[in-house]
């Protein structure tokens, strides 16, 4: 009983630190967190509205550009992961 007890208050922390615009269950619930050179990510709710918008076409490092990186769900956030 108390294993489980403590499982549930461990899941209840973890999901309490995630804040509510980068809380994911899935790699495909994150965007991009900027419209150009994004180092972050966010669920696809709270991602921006990027219509109309243009970017340079430069590399930026560290970002997601030219497949410099990942969008993924780790342990219910979305985050970048640089390759």
């Amino acid at each position: 009983m108390i294993k489980k007890l403590s499982i549930i208050l461990l899941l209840i922390l973890i999901t309490s630190c995630t804040p509510t615009e980068k809380a994911c269950t899935a790699d495909l619930d994150c965007a991009p967190s900027a419209c150009c050179h994004p180092n972050d990510a966010v669920n696809k709710q709270n991602a921006p509205d990027c219509r109309g918008v243009l970017c340079t076409l430069e590399c930026t490092p560290e970002t997601l550009d030219c497949g410099q990186g990942q969008l993924k769900c780790i342990s219910g956030e979305c985050k970048v992961v640089l390759k």
